[in-house]
C-alpha cells in the first residue's frame, strides 16, 4: 500500500513539472499564493494567525491590513527563511551543517532576543498540551543536544540515499523535532528542513512540494500533533516505531498534491474566462491579472496589481476603477488602507466554481 501511495504521489509531481515547464500568465500569481499558504500554515499551527492576503502583502514589504505587528514579524521571520530555503534548493554546491539549522532558527525568530535564536538550548524542554498544561513530551538532555545534531547533519548528507525522498523528508522532521534543539521555533523548524530535503532531491521547487498548507487546515493540525505524539511517546526515542508517521506524511503529501493539481487546472480555465470577459467589456487585457488575484483572494491592493504589471501608480488606478466601475470590483478604505474586494460579478464567477470544487481522495482508503 504505502508503495503505491509513494507511486502516486511522483505521478502527480511528474504531472506538475511538465505543466509548469510551461509558461503561463498567471504562475507567478500562483507561485507567491501558494508560499503564501505554505507560510499560512505553518504558522498558524504555532497559533500565529494571518490571511493570505496579509501574508502576501508582507512578503512584498507592505504593512498588513488587519494582522498585528507581532504576528507580521513571525510572519516575516518564517517568509525570510523559506525564500532561503528556495535558493538552497538550486545551489549548485551545498552541505548540511549545524551552522545553517542556527542560521534558519535565526532567521526565523531572530527578532525573539531573550529566546536566544540560533543557539542551542541550555537546558531541558518540555512540550505542553495548549488547553489541559500537561506535558505531552520530553525533549533529550541538553547536554546530548550537540552530538544528536551532528548524527542528523551526518545522516541528512548521506543517510538512507536509497530511500524515497518523502520517507527521508518525513524522517528528518520528526528527528529534528524531537531533539528540540532550541528554545523556540522548533516545529516550523522542522517543517521547513523537510522541505529542504525535497528541494535538494529536486522534487520541483517548496512551494509545490511543502506540505505546510495541509498541516494547517483544522483537523490535521489536529492529526499532525496525534501522529507526532503516537510516535514519540512522550519523551526522545531514537529508535522507535516510525512507520504511522511516515504514513501521516506520505498522505500529506498526496493530499496537498491533488490540491496543488486542482489549482493548476483551475488557474488556466479562470484565466481564459477571465480573458473572454475583460475582452468583451473592452478593457485593457492586463486587468485580468487584477481580477485573477480577486479571484484567488479575499482582495486586491493597487500596489499589488501595480508592481505585477509594471505600471504606473496612475494606470494601475485608472485601471481598477474601470474594473469597479464595470461590477468586477468593489473599492474598500482610504488611501493607503484602500484595497479592492469581489464586486457583484466577481462574486457569481467564484459561488460558480465553488460549487464545482472535486473532493479529496485519501489515497489509504
Amino acid at each position: 500500500m504505502d508503495k503505491a501511495v509513494l507511486e502516486e504521489i511522483e505521478e502527480m509531481r511528474r504531472d506538475l513539472k511538465y505543466r509548469l515547464a510551461e509558461t503561463h500568465r498567471w504562475d507567478g500569481q500562483l507561485r507567491r499564493q501558494l508560499q503564501a499558504r505554505a507560510i499560512q500554515g505553518s504558522n498558524s499551527i504555532e497559533g500565529y494567525q494571518a490571511s493570505v492576503e496579509d501574508i502576501q502583502s508582507i512578503m512584498a514589504g507592505e504593512e498588513p491590513l488587519e494582522t498585528s505587528a507581532p504576528v507580521a514579524r513571525e510572519i516575516a521571520g518564517y517568509q525570510q527563511a523559506l525564500t532561503f530555503i528556495q535558493l538552497l534548493s538550486r545551489a549548485s554546491v551545498f552541505r548540511f551543517d549545524v551552522g545553517l539549522l542556527n542560521s534558519l532558527n535565526f532567521m526565523m525568530i531572530g527578532h525573539h532576543r531573550d529566546k536566544t535564536p540560533g543557539v542551542v538550548r541550555p537546558g531541558g524542554i518540555y512540550v505542553r498540551n495548549s488547553a489541559t498544561g500537561e506535558v505531552v513530551y520530553e525533549g533529550p538532555d541538553a547536554e546530548q543536544v550537540p552530538g544528536l545534531m551532528d548524527q542528523l547533519v551526518e545522516w541528512l548528507n548521506g543517510g538512507d540515499p536509497d530511500a524515497p525522498s518523502y520517507v527521508r523528508g518525513a524522517m528528518a522532521h520528526f528527528n529534528l523535532v524531537s531533539i528540540h534543539p532550541w528554545r523556540d521555533g522548533n516545529g516550523r523548524m522542522s517543517r521547513a528542513l523537510q522541505t529542504l530535503v525535497l528541494g535538494r532531491d529536486q522534487i520541483l521547487t517548496p512551494e509545490f512540494s511543502s506540505i505546510e498548507e495541509w498541516l494547517g487546515l483544522g483537523e490535521n493540525t489536529i492529526d499532525y500533533y496525534r501522529a507526532l505524539r503516537e510516535t514519540q511517546q512522550g519523551a526522545w526515542r531514537p529508535h522507535g516505531e516510525m512507520l504511522g508517521w511516515v504514513r501521516f506524511c506520505l498522505k500529506a503529501h498526496h493530499m496537498q498534491a491533488q490540491r496543488v493539481r486542482q489549482r493548476l487546472a483551475e488557474a488556466g480555465e479562470i484565466w481564459m474566462l477571465l480573458e473572454e470577459q475583460v475582452d468583451a467589456d473592452g478593457l485593457n487585457s492586463r486587468t485580468v491579472s487584477a481580477l485573477y488575484e480577486v479571484f484567488v483572494n479575499r482582495r486586491l491592493r493597487r500596489s499589488r496589481y501595480q508592481a505585477d504589471e509594471g505600471l504606473s501608480q496612475g494606470q494601475a488606478a485608472r485601471d481598477l476603477r474601470d474594473l469597479a466601475a464595470k461590477g468586477w470590483l468593489r473599492p474598500y478604505g482610504e488611501t493607503k488602507g484602500r484595497f479592492y474586494a469581489p464586486g457583484p460579478r466577481m462574486e457569481r464567477i467564484k459561488a460558480d466554481f465553488a460549487e464545482r470544487v472535486t473532493p479529496l481522495r485519501d489515497p489509504y482508503r
